[in-house]
């Protein structure tokens, strides 16, 4: 890794100074960025521009930290192949092949168009810079998704298919540059050579994957060596990865090919858990080398037309990338997600610029401006991601006219979601007559399908409470989910109808004590009563009959409500001391002893009966959230 004078000097007394820099940068401004919203990728990219050429100095080469941190996207790609099967795959084909084909051909050929017309570039360099700028970042946009959870929703699939084609057809595209050289050097023959050597190549990969890695696996699980299971990952993902890459196709596509290879494997899980954390440092790291490459100077100096050229590509990808994903009848909030999320340049067009470069297609400063353009537009990514919501199209919920004339139930359920649903089924079995009133129009719709009448409104308006019958109810429960909606529910229902019990849903302790606060008749944490059954079947699993069960049970629940009543007269830390805490076992003679017991002496004794008066009957408090 090449360093400057800098690192260099650092190095003589502190051994190991260029990690420590990176990793030290990264801590800095990941959670930074983290924290303001921008996402860890941006926070990555800030960091390789304060340790890069453009700030302090401290790395001197990029592109050789690059070198090693495209590591990163190969295990990325592994993992992304491992947790897709061969039958998936095969029925995302439409999609890969349709979708993610159809994109380049629109997004090359429209940026190639305004690179003519507005740029004046001759041709052959704007098809070349068309094409690369048609490549997004695989390793940017699955991150993203990943931040989000969203890789399994349908604009995820859909932005994960077109990606998956982008690095598939960078093998053609790179086949493609000789033909455009000034000289041509690969003839018809050679062009068929080189198809003959990736064919071969995957089929390797694909055979060994099938047929050989099971067994090796099996024999390396069996040798008991955790750590050969480890090596035996990595490789396993570097060789395919490095077999492919010496016939022309990316590292990245034998690394995924290896990991749909191992994705019905008994030992996939494994080998997730093994490649998982390499991953995540060599994916930090390669977009901290990306950052490391943008040129501050460069960007001062040429700010006007670098802008252009970024707003230009942003624009021209969201577009070209919508046009698509309509034509192929994705939803526009999805297409407009699908485009955003794709609007950047990828890692590829590196490599597709420099091999341009070098095969005399287009000059040196062209292929520079083109760099930075990509870098730029990979940097700005979480920023036009976050700016998606203000064109997504706004729901519109039809208004609902409420008509209350046959509500009056003798309990008012407010709230239809996950609680007031299950609580909803012992009043309605025993026959007892309820009114239900929710004011998600969706939720009501969604209901009335299964034969629920549920009535539109908003129990924090006293109206809606008049007209529902409130005033005539034995009881109102309150199951919303927001705690201040719940507490304004219960203070309006409290001061209006003082005489009308209610029972509210507690979202926690904290809750609980606010409920409390406000005179509810009942309050329930909705998280307490799942977990006591949990807590009882653990202890049955684990031996203990039914009377000792009940035993604990009754002894939690009784220091609860105790802890309860001290937090609300003495605050949230009252009886801390006093909570259940981890205790080492008693140890328990595996035959009867020998010698009697020494009785204790009077200080001891002293001692052992205030601790038992302590844990006895005073109340012992749990976590203050729970």
């Amino acid at each position: 890794m090449a360093v400057d004078a800098r690192v260099a000097t650092l190095a003589v007394s502190v051994p190991f100074a260029a990690p420590l820099i990176l990793i030290g940068a990264a801590m800095v401004m990941v959670p930074a960025f983290k924290r303001l919203g921008l996402g860890s990728v941006l926070g990555y990219l800030a960091a390789g521009v304060l340790v890069g050429p453009a700030a302090f100095g401290f790395f001197d080469d990029p592109a050789e930290i690059m070198h090693y941190a495209e590591l990163g996207i190969v295990l990325f790609l592994f993992l992304i192949g491992l947790s897709l099967k061969p039958s998936r795959l095969w029925a995302m084909r439409r999609d890969i092949l349709g979708l993610g084909l159809a994109q380049i051909v629109v997004t090359a050929a429209a940026i190639a168009v305004f690179g003519i017309e507005l740029f004046d570039l001759p041709w052959k360099g704007a098809v070349v810079a068309g094409v690369g700028l048609a490549l997004s970042s695989t390793a940017l946009v699955m991150q993203l998704l990943e931040e989000k959870s969203e890789t399994q929703s349908l604009y995820g699939r859909k932005a994960f298919a077109i990606l998956l084609m982008q690095d598939l057809a960078i093998v053609p595209l790179l086949a493609l540059l000789p033909l455009l050289a000034p000289q041509p050097v690969l003839g018809g023959q050679g062009f068929l050579r080189a198809a003959a050597e990736v064919f071969g190549a995957v089929l390797i990969v694909v055979a060994v994957g099938r047929w050989l890695l099971n067994p090796l696996f099996r024999l390396l699980a069996a040798a008991g060596a955790r750590e050969i299971m480890t090596a035996a990952a990595l490789f396993v993902v570097i060789g395919a990865a490095s077999l492919v890459s010496l016939v022309g196709l990316s590292m990245a596509t034998g690394a995924f090919l290896a990991g749909v290879m191992l994705a019905e494997s008994n030992f996939r899980n494994q080998l997730q858990v093994d490649v998982e954390p390499f991953r995540g440092l060599l994916l930090g790291l390669f977009f901290m080398s990306v950052g490391m490459t943008i040129d501050l100077k460069v960007v001062a100096q040429y700010w006007d037309q670098m802008l252009e050229g970024l707003v230009a590509l942003v624009i021209v990808k969201i577009v070209a990338l919508w046009l698509v994903a309509r034509l192929a009848r994705v939803p526009k909030a999805d297409a407009l997600r699908v485009a955003f999320l794709l609007a950047q340049g990828g890692e590829f067009g590196f490599v597709l610029y420099s091999a341009a470069v070098n095969a005399g297609v287009m000059p040196q400063v062209l292929g520079s401006v083109l760099i930075t353009v990509v870098t730029l537009s990979m940097a700005v990514t979480p920023l036009v991601v976050a700016a998606l919501p203000l064109f997504l199209p706004k729901k519109q919920e039809k208004k609902i006219e409420e008509d209350y004339t046959d509500a009056g139930g003798s309990v008012i359920l407010i709230g239809f979601g996950r609680f007031g649903q299950i609580l909803s089924q012992l009043l309605l079995a025993e026959g007892i007559d309820l009114t239900i009133i929710d004011k998600d129009p969706s939720m009501i719709r969604s209901a009335g399908r299964f034969g629920f009448r549920i009535f539109y409104g908003d129990g924090r308006r006293l109206d809606v409470l008049r007209s529902v019958g409130v005033d005539r109810a034995r009881v109102v429960v309150v199951a919303t989910e927001s705690q201040d909606v719940t507490n304004r529910i219960v203070e309006l229902v409290k001061s209006e109808f003082p005489l009308t019990k209610v029972f509210a849903r507690a979202f926690d302790r904290a809750h609980t004590l606010e409920l409390l606060d406000r005179n509810v008749d009942f309050q329930v944490r909705e998280t307490y009563e799942s977990a006591i059954l949990a807590g009882r079947e653990t202890l049955f699993a684990l031996g203990l009959d039914v009377g000792r069960v009940d035993a604990v049970e009754e002894d939690v629940r009784r220091r609860d409500l105790a802890r309860l009543a001290l937090q609300q007269t003495d605050g949230p830390a009252a009886g801390f001391a006093m909570m259940h805490e981890r205790t080492p076992p008693r140890p328990e003679p595996l035959a009867t002893p020998q010698h009697a017991a020494r009785p204790l002496s009077p200080e001891t004794r002293d001692v052992a009966g205030a601790a038992e008066e302590v844990v006895g009957d005073a109340p012992a408090p749990l976590a203050s959230g729970i």
